[in-house]
């Protein structure tokens, strides 16, 4: 009887022996493992689409860029410095033209061909008018949004006119401008982007940081170009700088910290903290990335569940003004006059 006792008591040590070799083995595989250095995301790279002609110039100061059926339109912030004589001009360049050099099938520069400006005492309506800042179209619409004010003073506008098949002339209706008032108050920002919807037109506010703005909105203007409401818009930290209509709902936006703006420099990037940042990203002071949002009746969120892509950076300050989607493949991006005028092409990684 001992000796059966003896064997109860041996056999249930080992046992808890057993068990509890398992359940740590167990409990530090499940431990989440210690990275030994910062993971980076991998970043895309950016490849410049050599331009010639008076739309290269620093002078340009390119803010916008927008489809017009096949051909891609420039727009400069002051369309006057080209045309003595009248309103000014605006560039296009054909689809065609553009897809040829991504494609390496052309390696000369491309010239954006002229389209004059039409817009009969415009700048004499605004007061401390600052120039255009976004374009989009609906068949032969245009809608434009100015940008206007003095120090944090501003106050943005949307005007509406019609672009001549041809592309020979692009005329405003100076007789109607709605106003657009900041959401913050801010030194040079007003809503400098713009998107055309079927039957409705979006207007972002470049700056939307949570210490700024509390609840950000976007403007909902008909083709009238009456504020018919707001839709809700997650903070973003950093500015908004453009928009493009992508895929299905989504809407891509140019998300850039130019290293001046100290204002504008927040106490946390909850991107950043959620999906890390890239190589080059981690050596340099700017931010350079498209994020994306979901659209819907209700509001406009951001993606949360896919990585934005960060641009690949230089030492060069590239400030990001301009962008549209090129087909399903990446798109086209347009600098201002920092460093210089860049018009590029990014690709969507595969």
């Amino acid at each position: 009887m001992k000796q059966r006792n003896l064997y109860i008591i041996l056999a249930v040590i080992v046992l808890g022996v057993a068990a509890v070799a398992y359940f740590a083995s167990n409990s530090k595989s499940a431990a989440p493992a210690q990275l030994t250095e910062e993971v980076k995301l991998a970043e895309v790279p950016v490849t410049e689409i050599a331009i010639s002609g008076p739309a290269s110039t620093p002078e340009a100061e390119l803010s916008g860029l927008a489809w017009y059926g096949e051909n891609l339109i420039l727009l400069p912030q002051y369309p006057n410095l080209f045309d003595e004589s009248g309103d000014g001009q605006l560039f296009y360049l054909p689809k065609a033209e553009l897809s040829l050099y991504i494609g390496g099938a052309r390696g000369a520069a491309l010239e954006p061909r002229p389209i004059k400006l039409i817009a009969p005492d415009l700048t004499d309506q605004i007061r401390n008018y600052q120039g255009f800042e976004s374009i989009g179209f609906s068949g032969d619409r245009v809608f434009m949004t100015i940008e206007a004010g003095e120090g944090k003073d501003m106050m943005g506008y949307i005007i509406s006119g019609t672009i001549s098949p041809d592309l020979s002339t692009l005329t405003l209706d100076t007789t109607k401008l709605t106003e657009i008032p900041p959401q913050a108050k801010s030194e040079n920002h007003s809503d400098e982007s713009i998107l055309v919807m079927e039957d409705k037109i979006l207007t972002f506010y470049e700056v939307n940081g949570e210490a700024i703005v509390s609840d950000p909105v976007v403007h909902v203007f008909d083709f009238d170009l009456n504020l018919t409401g707001t839709l809700p818009l997650e903070n973003l930290e950093y500015r908004l700088t453009d928009t493009a209509i992508g895929v299905g709902n989504n809407i891509w936006g140019i998300n850039y910290f130019f290293p001046g703006d100290e204002d504008l420099m927040p106490t946390s990037d909850p991107i950043l903290e959620r999906f890390g940042t890239g190589e080059t990203h981690a050596q340099f002071p700017q931010v350079e990335r498209l994020i994306r949002y979901q659209y819907s009746d209700s509001g406009i969120t951001l993606v949360t569940n896919k990585k934005p892509l960060y641009l690949t950076l230089t030492e060069d300050i590239r400030n990001w003004e301009g962008l549209v989607s090129l087909d399903t493949i990446g798109f086209i991006m347009v600098t201002d006059k920092f460093p210089r005028t860049i018009l590029a092409f990014v690709p969507l990684p595969r």
